[in-house]
C-alpha cells in the first residue's frame, strides 16, 4: 500500500498543479478565488514530499515488490546507501526534482512579501507549469513507484561507486540548486507577463539565486573531490560532459548573481538579469538532458532511454523557447535602467558577466559538439581537457584581472578611480610570476594562473581597507571570503596542473619507489572484507625525512551488482598529498600508481572558502532586509 500511496500522492500533486496554473493564467476574472494560487501552491508541495518520504521508506525497507527498489537494493547494504539509494538512480532522482521544484513553489508563496500581489501569481503560475512537465515526465515515462509480481527475494544492489557518504548527499545538494534557478526563471517569467521587470524583482529573486549558488558550488565541490578519491585516477576534474552540466548553470548563476545586485541596488541591467534567469534554468535542464537521455556515457548519468531524453528534450525546448518567446515580446515594454560609465563598478560587473558568458558558451560548445556531430553524422568524436584548459585558462586570468579593481570602483561613474590601492596586489602578482621561474619546466599558463592567484588573493582584502571591521556588512565579508576562495581555488588548480608527480609501476613486494620528495615501500598485500565487498589491500609505507606513513590502498570487488572499484590511500600534509592506488597482479609483480601532489587540496579549501563567502551574504541580505540588525551592524555597501 506504500507504493499506491505514494504513487497517489504524485497524482494529485500533479492535479493541483495543473489546478494552480490555471488559477493564476484567469485570476484577473476570478475575484476572490484568485488568493487560493498561495495556498494550492503550498498543497502541492506538501503532497511531493509525502510522495518522495514514502519512496526514501520503501527503499529503507527494501521492498522488492517495487520494480526501482529491486533494481538499485540490497537488504545487505549499509544504512546509508539504502537511505541514499531512493535518488542513486534516474526514478528516484526525478523525483527529488520535482520534489524540490514543488517545495520551492510552496516556500515561495508562503515567504514572499515583497512582489506585488499580481507578480507573485503569476511566477506561482509559472512555477506550476514547470512542475506540470516535471510531473508529466515522472507519470507516464518513469514512474517511481511501478510494481514487479512475483518480487525477487533479494534486490541487485546500487552502483558500488555510488556507495560512498560523500556522494550520498552530493545529488540533493546539486538538484537543490538547479531546482532553485527555477524559482529565479519564474519570477522572471512573471515580471515579463505583468510588465514589472525592477528592483523589486531583483530583490525577490536575489537570496533563491545566493542558495541555489551556494548549492550548486557546495555539489560541484564534492563531486570533485569524489571523483578524485574514488575513482582512482589521480585527478579533480577531467571536463566530462556530466561534470560540465554542473558547471554551466553555476557559471550562469554567477553571472546572475552580479546582475541581480546592480538591478536590486541601482535599477540597471534589467534585460541582461531577466536573459541571464532564463539561461541559468534553461542550463540546469540541458544538464537534465544530458545525464538523462542516453547519448552519454558515463559514471555520473542515469539514463540509457533514448525515449526519456526525447521527453526531457521537448520540455527543454518549450521551457526555454516559451520563455525566450515572451522574452522577446515584452523586452521593449522593459524601461530603461539608470545609465552609467564603463569606469564604474558597474561596468566591471558587466565585463564580469561578459567573460563567464564567454567561459559559459565555450564549456557548453565544447560538450554539446560531440553530441551534436554524432546526430548528424554518426561520427563519434571527443572534445577533452586540452581544448578546455587552452580556452577557458586564459579567460580566467582576465577575471582575475576584473575582480582586482572592480570592487573598489564607485558606482555609476568614476572618472579618477585610485589605482593607487591595487599597487600592492600587483607588487605581489609580479614577485609571485618571479618566484615561479623556480621551476624552469614550469608552462606559461599555471606560472599566470599562480602569479594572478597571488595578487587576487592580496586584492581581495582591499574593500575591508579603511573599515571598522566589526561594523562592516555581512555582504561585504562574503564578497572578500568568495574572491579569496577564487584565489586559493586557482593556487590548487595551477599548481596541481605544474606541480604533480607521478610514478608508476609494477613493483614486486619490498621494492622502494620514489615519487617526488617521498619514498614508498611496498610491503605486501592481504585480502580483506567489508559489509557487502571483499578486497585486495596493499600496505604500502612512506617516508619522508624522519616522517613515516602507513596507506593501505584497496582494489574492491562488490558481487550485487559485480564491480571492481580502486579506493585510494591519500595521505594529506600542509604542502599537499600523497596519493596512492593498487591495481592488478602481474606475476611476483602488483600494479602501483602513485602521485605528489603539492597544494592540491587549496582546489577544495577555495571552494569551501567561495560557498561560505555566498552563505555569510546571503545571512546578511535576509536579515538586512527583514529589518534584523546583524551582530556586525550593516554599514553603506
Amino acid at each position: 500500500m506504500i507504493a499506491e500511496a505514494g504513487l497517489a500522492a504524485l497524482w494529485l500533486a500533479f492535479s493541483l498543479a495543473l489546478l494552480q496554473f490555471g488559477l493564476a493564467v484567469a485570476s484577473n476574472r476570478l475575484g476572490d478565488l484568485k488568493t487560493l494560487v498561495a495556498p494550492v501552491a503550498v498543497a502541492q508541495g506538501v503532497l511531493t514530499l509525502l510522495s518522495f518520504a514514502l519512496l526514501i521508506w520503501l527503499f529503507l525497507r527494501t521492498d522488492t515488490s517495487v520494480q526501482l527498489v529491486a533494481a538499485n537494493s540490497h537488504s545487505a547494504k549499509p544504512f546509508i546507501y539504502r537511505f541514499s539509494g531512493a535518488w542513486g538512480n534516474h526514478e528516484g532522482s526525478m523525483l527529488l526534482w520535482v520534489t524540490v521544484l514543488s517545495a520551492a513553489g510552496a516556500l515561495l508563496a508562503l515567504v514572499e512579501r515583497r512582489l506585488p500581489e499580481r507578480s507573485l501569481r503569476a511566477t506561482l503560475g509559472a512555477q506550476a507549469l514547470l512542475a506540470l512537465g516535471f510531473f508529466g515526465f515522472l507519470l507516464i515515462a518513469s514512474n517511481p513507484f511501478t510494481r514487479l509480481d512475483p518480487a525477487p527475494l533479494q534486490g541487485q544492489g546500487l552502483n558500488p561507486l555510488l556507495q560512498d557518504p560523500g556522494l550520498a548527499f552530493h545529488p540533493p545538494t546539486l538538484y537543490l540548486g538547479y531546482v532553485g534557478l527555477s524559482v529565479a526563471f519564474s519570477l522572471a517569467v512573471g515580471a515579463l507577463v505583468t510588465r514589472e521587470v525592477g528592483p523589486a524583482m531583483a530583490r525577490a529573486m536575489r537570496p533563491w539565486v545566493l542558495g541555489a549558488w551556494v548549492l550548486l558550488t557546495i555539489g560541484i565541490v564534492a563531486g570533485s573531490y569524489w571523483a578524485y578519491y574514488e575513482l582512482g585516477w589521480g585527478g579533480w576534474w577531467f571536463w566530462d560532459p556530466v561534470e560540465n552540466a554542473s558547471l554551466m548553470p553555476w557559471l550562469a548563476a554567477t553571472a546572475l548573481l552580479h546582475s541581480i545586485n546592480v538591478l536590486a541596488a541601482r535599477g540597471s541591467l534589467r534585460a541582461w538579469t531577466v536573459m541571464l534567469a532564463v539561461v541559468a534554468f534553461s542550463m540546469s535542464m540541458i544538464g537534465t538532458f544530458l545525464v538523462r537521455s542516453g547519448i552519454l556515457t558515463s559514471v555520473h548519468s542515469f539514463a540509457v532511454d533514448p525515449t526519456r531524453g526525447s521527453f526531457i528534450l521537448g520540455l527543454l525546448i518549450f521551457y526555454t523557447g516559451g520563455a525566450l518567446l515572451l522574452f522577446a515580446l515584452r523586452i521593449a515594454s522593459v524601461r530603461e535602467g539608470a545609465r552609467f560609465e564603463i569606469v564604474s563598478r558597474e561596468g566591471a560587473l558587466v565585463a564580469n558577466n561578459l567573460i563567464l558568458s564567454v567561459i559559459l558558451g565555450t564549456v557548453f560548445v565544447g560538450t554539446l559538439y560531440p553530441v551534436a556531430v554524432e546526430a548528424v553524422s554518426g561520427e563519434k568524436i571527443s572534445v577533452g581537457p586540452p581544448y578546455f584548459n587552452a580556452t577557458t585558462g586564459p579567460l580566467v586570468l582576465i577575471l582575475a584581472a576584473v575582480l582586482f579593481i572592480g570592487p573598489l570602483l564607485r558606482w555609476r561613474r568614476d572618472s579618477r578611480p585610485n589605482l593607487r590601492r591595487i599597487a600592492g596586489p600587483v607588487v605581489v602578482t609580479i614577485l609571485a610570476f618571479a618566484l615561479t621561474f623556480i621551476d624552469p619546466e614550469m608552462n606559461l599558463l599555471p606560472r599566470l594562473g599562480l602569479a594572478f592567484a597571488a595578487g587576487l588573493a592580496a586584492a581581495s582584502f582591499l574593500p575591508l581597507a579603511g573599515r571598522d571591521l566589526r561594523r562592516t556588512p555581512l555582504t561585504i565579508w562574503g564578497m572578500v571570503i568568495s574572491h579569496l576562495g577564487i584565489a586559493v581555488a586557482m593556487t590548487g588548480a595551477a599548481a596541481d596542473a605544474s606541480l604533480t608527480r607521478e610514478t608508476l609501476a609494477a613493483a614486486r613486494i619490498g621494492e622502494v619507489l620514489t615519487v617526488g620528495p617521498w619514498k614508498v615501500r611496498f610491503n605486501g598485500v592481504d585480502p580483506v572484507a567489508g559489509p557487502n565487498w571483499t578486497a585486495i589491500e596493499g600496505h604500502l609505507v612512506a617516508t619522508r625525512g624522519s616522517t613515516a606513513i602507513r596507506l593501505d590502498p584497496q582494489s574492491r570487488y562488490f558481487s550485487s551488482p559485480p564491480t571492481e572499484t580502486n579506493e585510494a590511500a591519500i595521505t594529506t600534509r600542509l604542502d599537499g598529498q600523497l596519493y596512492t592506488v593498487i591495481g592488478k597482479r602481474q606475476g611476483d609483480r602488483w600494479q602501483l600508481r602513485l602521485w605528489w601532489k603539492p597544494m592540491v587540496t587549496f582546489i577544495w579549501l577555495g571552494g569551501a572558502l567561495i560557498a561560505l563567502g555566498g552563505l555569510l551574504a546571503l545571512i546578511g541580505r535576509l536579515r538586512r532586509e527583514r529589518g534584523r540588525p546583524l551582530p556586525l551592524a550593516e554599514a553603506r555597501t
